[in-house]
């Protein structure tokens, strides 16, 4: 999937980023180049950390880690300047919050299966609220949300809106041992460092309280197929994960059960022709195409290079 062209530098470049290590080994010792870094620091804004944004190519310098597989980027900027970021990032997806509610619910039902309707609920990294208005309409009213983006959340439907929190993740937002149930979907790859969250995720939820997490998949088709076109290879990612390395860091966090499995996605045609790697050009006729005959209306259900786990807090 790339080159590898030795292990880290510490060249002065370097060292004005900020360095970032394995999440599951604790080393870099092993870490080797998979992609070389591919952007401008000048062009990075906020626009580049809006979700479900079209994928550019851009990213960091990703590392692979030869002892466990875990993908990471590093270094990475400030995670101060990523935070303002996410503050001032805006909800632009709503034909494809329909399709996810839909996708996500079937997999909450599968996994979770929360037979008592008054259990209660944190989604992380909620967007609009958008799946926690499909559990409200499902018959879960206890449901609570934290989200940076301000105006993603001012677009959420009033009686969800009250319930979710503008911040980024932080456990003293909330006290210890309140959740049974916490959610939280395409988050852990933006997270500077995975442990500290999972172990705060893990303090907040009561005895036995489950999760439910969905990322991006290293070892999908699609990834092995487009290697660095892939659009999971983008500077928003910082750790990206296969169901090996996904369920040993909730292990490694105190979870059990751990259990990582494949997401089959259902969106329009014409969006998964903006995600699929070609010329621009090309592209932009297909989508013009897909347009003018209505075609690109239609949904389909792929095996899109998502992966979900499930897990226990132990």
């Amino acid at each position: 999937m790339g080159e590898r062209s030795g292990c880290l530098s510490t060249s002065l470049e370097i060292t004005k980023m900020q360095i970032i290590k394995c999440a599951i080994c604790g080393n870099n010792s092993k870490a080797k180049t998979l992609y070389k870094d591919n952007y401008e620091f000048s062009k990075i804004d906020r626009k580049s950390f809006s979700a479900r944004r079209m994928p550019d190519g851009t990213h960091y310098r990703f590392l692979k880690c030869c002892e466990c597989g875990l993908i990471f980027s590093s270094p990475i900027i400030d995670a101060l300047k990523i935070k303002k970021f996410y503050e001032d990032s805006d909800f632009n997806y709503q034909t494809e919050s329909e399709y996810l509610r839909k996708v996500y619910y079937k997999y909450f039902k599968k996994f979770i299966n929360a037979k008592n309707k008054n259990v209660k609920i944190l989604e992380i990294g909620c967007a609009n609220g958008f799946f926690l208005d499909e559990l409200y309409k499902n018959g879960y009213k206890n449901v609570n949300g934290v989200e940076p983006g301000e105006g993603s959340v001012n677009r959420a439907a009033e009686n969800i809106r009250k319930e979710i929190k503008i911040n980024i993740f932080d456990r003293k937002l909330f006290n210890k041992n309140t959740f049974d149930i916490i959610l939280c979907f395409h988050t852990l790859d933006h997270v500077v460092d995975p442990n500290l969250f999972l172990k705060d995720v893990n303090l907040l939820l009561k005895k036995k309280g489950k999760v439910l997490f969905v990322v991006h998949d290293t070892d999908a088709l699609s990834a092995k197929l487009f290697g660095q076109k892939s659009p999971i290879f983008d500077i928003e990612h910082i750790f990206l994960f296969n169901k090996n390395t996904l369920e040993n860091i909730f292990k490694k966090n105190k979870f059990d059960k751990a259990m990582a499995f494949t997401i089959v996605n259902e969106y329009q045609l014409s969006y998964w022709v903006k995600l699929f790697p070609m010329p621009s050009i090309i592209k932009r006729l297909l989508l013009r195409s897909l347009a003018i005959s209505r075609i690109g209306n239609l949904s389909v259900s792929l095996p899109a290079g998502n992966i979900g786990v499930v897990a226990q807090k132990q």
